[in-house]
């Protein structure tokens, strides 16, 4: 029993330096995304072939939101295209998973970025199995960090 309560003491004494980190990380997000990560939703999706991140303000009358989003989406894709992942990396203050693989891939990785109702998302597709397999790290880990769901609908 006192195993358990010393756990449950670690795990609760961990939170804020968690909460604190997350929130550092929102507000990174919020300045290179330029809009605000506590009233957006992420989603990081692995697929087959590839995968998709999309974006979208949670308040669908924010046409300054939206339209910021679906340009932080163009730039991404085109960033992303040619290897160039600074982005995730001053949003997560250091290398993000997947990103060396993709950056060595990234003539067999095509991104395409799509216009939603609240924002946009950018789909990421290969026929390389060491793309997709680099893409679904670098999913994993924004899905983790972003604490974003892995499909539309889900709750993280």
């Amino acid at each position: 029993m006192r195993g358990v309560v010393l756990l449950v003491v670690l795990v609760a004494c961990s939170r804020p330096a968690d909460d604190k980190a997350f929130a550092a990380l929102q507000q990174r997000g919020e300045a290179v995304m330029g809009v605000d990560q506590y009233t957006s939703a992420h989603v990081f999706e692995d697929l087959p072939d590839g995968g998709r991140i999309v974006l979208d303000r949670t308040d669908s009358t924010d046409a300054a939101g939206i339209t910021t989003i679906r340009q932080h989406l163009r730039d991404i894709a085109v960033a992303f295209r040619a290897g160039d992942f600074s982005t995730p990396f001053m949003v997560h203050a250091h290398e993000v998973p997947g990103t060396a693989l993709m950056t060595a891939h990234r003539a067999a990785l095509t991104y395409t970025v799509l216009d939603r109702p609240r924002g946009g998302e950018v789909r990421i597709h290969s026929t390389d199995p060491a793309a997709v397999k680099a893409v679904h790290e670098f999913l994993a880990f924004q899905r983790t960090d972003h604490r974003a769901s892995g499909h539309e609908g889900m709750t993280p």
